[in-house]
């Protein structure tokens, strides 16, 4: 993000109250840990939310592919009516993700995406995220998730941008329809790459009110010229889905807790500054061959790190602020 991207959110005129007002009103809000499935692909979907609700997540990030919630099958919405029962039996929430490697070509990585040259090419990734739409809707999903993919060789920026704008407008126009949030992720790498990219593509949208952000807190880290903690606030009245990791500075490696740069308590007092009320879900995609573990080592470290820190008995700093000395 550039200077003049960060003057520019921390001036925005959004009523989202800052969060040292939103201490002061009482509305921090306790933050709500979710587990992305990209993790658990190893394992059935009915097995890892029954995972999950074990270990006392409050709910998902669904990615639809092959093994969990095919979005190509046939019955999607006999399938969707029945895992949407399932979740309210497990008392899980959703958020419906669609960062699938290989769900619409089996030899391209994320292909197609948004902004290739080839139309229809563009068209099969944007019915993809229609589907996620209609699917988040059936299983009252919190938001969905997506991002715009690597610019292809021999596009020029102006060209990719353009493409970027056409192919989330029909998108958008059914998340209105559904009312479901679209939240679209900067990704290291990607034409979206950063906060200032995301404020470029709302710009050219006319701010449309059913764009939001996807925040992943290791990619801030990763990145951002904020610290992650920064990052939330300056973000905050964008944020409609979180993602969470640790991370190193200028290495995109998503890590399990601790093995990365990032100093938790404040992000996550930050975030619980800004009155967020969907999920923050923990995305190891590239640790599900040992899912079950890091699920289990996640939440716990998750509930340290926004645990409010208390002084200890003796410290003067604990005296009661009715009090006199």
């Amino acid at each position: 993000m550039t200077l003049d991207a960060t003057t520019a959110i921390s001036n925005s005129t959004s009523t989202t109250p800052a969060p040292a007002e939103a201490r002061s009103r009482g509305t921090t809000t306790p933050l709500r840990f979710g587990y992305g499935t990209n993790g658990l692909a190893d394992l059935r979907l009915d097995d890892a939310l029954g995972l999950l609700a074990d270990l006392g997540y409050d709910g998902v990030g669904l990615t639809l592919d092959h093994m969990h919630l095919d979005p190509l099958a046939p019955d999607l919405p006999a399938r969707t009516h029945r895992l949407a029962r399932r979740l309210d039996a497990l008392g899980l929430d959703v958020t419906v993700e669609t960062g699938a490697r290989y769900v619409l070509d089996p030899r391209r990585k994320h292909g197609p995406s948004l902004l290739d040259a080839d139309p229809d090419d563009r068209a099969r990734r944007v019915d993809l995220l229609i589907r996620a739409v209609r699917v988040a809707a059936d299983l009252g999903a919190h938001a969905v998730h997506c991002f715009s993919g690597i610019t292809p060789t021999d596009t020029d920026p102006g060209t990719a941008w353009r493409r970027l704008a056409e192919a989330l407008t029909p998108v958008l126009e059914a998340a209105a329809t559904a009312d479901v949030p679209l939240a679209v992720e900067p990704e290291p790498g990607h034409l979206l790459a950063t906060l200032a990219d995301f404020h470029r593509l709302r710009r050219e949208l006319g701010d449309p009110e059913h764009l939001g952000l996807t925040l992943d807190i290791g990619h801030c880290q990763c990145l951002e010229p904020l610290p992650p903690a920064a990052c939330v606030r300056a973000a905050a009245p964008w944020i409609r889905h979180v993602q969470i990791e640790d991370m190193r500075r200028g290495v995109h490696e998503h890590l399990p807790f601790g093995d990365g740069e990032i100093d938790f308590p404040p992000v996550l007092a930050a975030l619980a500054d800004t009155g967020y009320q969907g999920l923050t879900v923990v995305e190891l995609p590239r640790h599900s061959h040992a899912g079950p573990h890091f699920a289990a080592q996640s939440l716990p470290f998750l509930h340290r790190a926004a645990a409010p820190s208390v002084p200890p008995l003796g410290d003067p700093s604990a005296t009661s602020e009715g009090s006199s000395t």
